[in-house]
Formats: C-alpha cells, structure tokens, sequence
C-alpha cells in the first residue's frame, strides 16, 4: 500500500470536526483514514500556549504548512552542529531539552588547531 500524506482538504476537515467535538474514529471514517493516523496528526501538530490558552488547538492551515516545508536543514544557513538542534522541537513548539535529545548530546566538531 502507498504512503500518502494528508492533503490541505482533509486537514481542514480534521481541524473543523475537532472544533465541533466529533470522535477520532468518526473522523477517521469521514476521511477515509486509519484513527491512528488521524492521532498521530494531532499529536504532532496540536498547539499549546500556557500564555494564551484559548488559542489552544489544532489549526490545519499551519499543519500544512509545516508538512509541506523543506526539512530544517534545508532552510537553515547555520551550521551543520546547529541545524539539528535548532530543528528538533516539542509539540510545544519550542527547543526539547529532554534527555532524549539535548544540548549535553550534541557532539561539537573539535575545532581546528586546537587540541
């Protein structure tokens, strides 16, 4: 079976369904999609703000947006040591200090004439 990404259309339906508090599953159904998938978009796109709670949701315009960007490290005009760390966010939307994946992991290119 062939991978195919969600479109602007059915992100849009997502994003209208979910206001109106319809199920995962009855969206799924609505759209032709496993509710898997449909969590899993959710999930990665969901935005939250502890500064602006009624602003939190899900925004399938942006969604889209995000999905149709080049990779980070495409984009970005920093350093190779940078690009991975600036990319990899949180579904918070900001830098992920966690443990999986912080500035203590990142390995420093040794610099040039120096021990």
């Amino acid at each position: 079976m062939a991978h195919t990404e969600l479109d602007l259309r059915e992100r849009r339906a997502i994003e209208d369904m979910l206001n109106a508090k319809v199920p995962v599953s009855q969206i799924a159904a609505e759209i032709g999609r496993h509710r898997s998938s449909i969590y899993r978009e959710i999930k990665r796109n969901y935005f939250t703000d502890e500064e602006l709670p009624h602003l939190n949701g899900y925004y399938g315009m942006n969604a889209q947006k995000y999905a149709s960007a080049p990779p980070c490290s495409q984009t970005q005009a920093d350093p190779p040591r940078w690009s991975a760390y600036r990319c990899h966010r949180s579904a918070k939307g900001r830098l992920d200090t966690g443990t999986d994946f912080g500035p203590s992991r990142i390995r420093w290119p040794a610099r040039s004439g120096q021990p």
